[in-house]
């Protein structure tokens, strides 16, 4: 069968390879749209050290179920529309103990620690396929990676009366600030483009900032009441933006961080306990955060064609990940179609 693989740096290929064998608690999809995330690109990049090419990327699905293994429930029959839970859990750590499975210390993510869904079929467990009621495979595309950014709400308690600023308005990005909006929380995006501030504000946000052409600290004393936010929320992965959510949090606010920083972060401690901080880390996703966002997908309010910036085929993908190489912060989310 068809799959797109990254042999290595700045390579990608369309290969033949062999169709799994199913087992029988194994549920086989066929592949309708696969996005790529920015795992992907780093992947591409040669900058992923969780990475060991070759590796077929992937791990953000719509698809269709093929056909079920004998010891699958009854719930899950051809023909459905899912999207799956990418990631595994051994069940033996400490995170799995306390019931955490997204931070497994052994996980293994689709298209980063083993070969992803880039392919024309995937055989799975049962238990990782989830059902995406009325949704078109199209739209379960985006259901991962805005399942993460719920996470990130979650992580951060976020209630009515809480201000949240998230910072980078990505497709992880745009989760926290709709999970927010959701909870009633007054939420201000922040981003150094325009149109992604926008459509962050049509999706949730009461305010928007740009932090690259505005006075990022006065704005928020200004829209705060000169107390700060409650909660802000770090979904770019940059030493300068962590080091934002550290100073500009309230007193006793809480940052969540989600992007993983490049390069080692230095920050003035003394924040963390004048402040009495809490920082969070947010890892992937539960259960509960996919079914949360097939929850609001399913409304249909949900701007899907502009969250997708390119919708190719497999032969597409390599001139596509080119063009997001060079103009990452311009990009919501590339799909390759099989």
């Amino acid at each position: 069968m068809k799959a797109i693989q990254i042999p290595g740096e700045r390579q990608m290929e369309i290969v033949n390879i062999p169709e799994q064998e199913m087992k029988p608690n194994e549920v086989l999809l066929r592949l309708k749209y696969v996005g790529f995330c920015g795992s992907d690109l780093s992947t591409w990049l040669g900058k992923n050290p969780m990475v060991k090419m070759p590796v077929i990327p992937g791990h953000e699905v719509g698809a269709v179920i093929e056909k079920v293994g004998a010891d699958v429930p009854e719930h899950l029959k051809p023909g459905m529309v899912v999207t799956c839970n990418p990631y595994t859990n051994c069940g033996k750590c400490a995170s799995c103990r306390n019931q955490r499975v997204n931070a497994c210390q052994h996980n293994e993510t689709l298209g980063v620690q083993r070969n992803g869904a880039m392919r024309e079929f995937i055989a799975l467990p049962w238990e990782k396929v989830i059902p995406a009621g009325n949704l078109d495979p199209r739209t379960c595309a985006l259901i991962e990676p805005m399942s993460v950014g719920f996470h990130a709400v979650n992580r951060a308690q976020v209630t009515d009366i809480d201000t949240v600023v998230v910072i980078g308005c990505g497709m992880v990005g745009m989760g926290a600030i709709v999970r927010s909006a959701l909870r009633g929380a007054t939420v201000i995006a922040a981003d150094i483009d325009d149109e992604k501030l926008a459509l962050a504000k049509e999706m949730g946000a009461t305010y928007a900032i740009n932090t690259k052409t505005e006075d990022v600290h006065a704005r928020l004393l200004e829209l705060t009441e000169g107390f700060g936010p409650d909660v802000i929320i770090e979904a770019v992965g940059s030493a300068p933006t962590y080091q934002m959510a550290v100073n500009e949090v309230a007193f006793t606010g809480r940052v969540v961080c989600i992007g993983y920083a490049k390069t080692d972060v230095s920050f003035q401690t003394k924040f963390f306990v004048q402040k009495e901080l809490d920082i969070r880390g947010s890892r992937n996703a539960q259960p509960q955060d996919f079914r949360a966002v097939i929850h609001y997908l399913e409304r249909g309010t949900c701007p899907v064609d502009r969250l997708i910036s390119a919708d190719v085929a497999p032969e597409q993908a390599p001139k596509a990940m080119l063009q997001w190489s060079e103009a990452p912060g311009k990009v919501f989310r590339i799909l390759v179609h099989f």
